[in-house]
This record gives C-alpha cells, structure tokens and sequence, in this order.
C-alpha cells in the first residue's frame, strides 16, 4: 500500500501503514486519500472512532517512546495522519523505525 507518494511524507505513509494493520481498516482504502483526511470521529475516512484512538496511542507509545495524554492535546494529535506526525516529529528520541 503506498498512497502517500510525495517526498517527505514517508513518516505518514508508515503511520497509514501501522494504523490500517493495528485498527484492520478493511481494503480498499480510498484512492485520494490525503494526510490530512479527518483520522478519528464521525468525517473519518478510514471509519475510526475514539477506541480506535486509543489502540493507536498505544502503538505509539511503545514505537516512538512518546507519551499522549487523554486530554485536550490529544484530540489535535489525532485530527489527522499528518498532525500524528507533526507530533512524533515534534518528540525529541524520534528516530525513524519500519514498519514490519
């Protein structure tokens, strides 16, 4: 599965790849799919909703050695694919791990 051709989203693309696998987001997914594309809630165009969030956050957690609270800040981290990433970005002991 590669929809996130552009250079630079290769950290989005991984992160699609993890949360259709942990979430079993059933195939096909949408050919326009974007990184910016509502991930959790009602406009998700992947069918997420906030138990999804947290199997997700989980993964996170264990993969990236971050933290996400149950707060306010976490509803942002999840708006979308990009804004995940934005914020592992964002983490300081980011390093880059493939998904297997």
């Amino acid at each position: 599965m590669k929809l996130f051709e552009e250079k630079g989203l290769e950290l989005e693309q991984e992160l699609l790849e993890m949360i259709v696998d942990v979430c079993k987001v059933p195939d096909p997914l949408p050919d326009d799919l974007s990184p910016d594309d509502p991930l959790i809630g009602p406009d998700s165009v992947l069918g997420l909703d906030s138990l999804d969030a947290v199997e997700i956050a989980v993964v996170l957690e264990k993969r990236y050695h971050l933290r996400i609270g149950v707060d306010e800040s976490s509803r942002v981290i999840f708006r979308s694919v990009r804004t995940v990433a934005d914020y592992i970005r964002g983490a300081s002991s980011y390093t880059t791990v493939s998904i297997t």
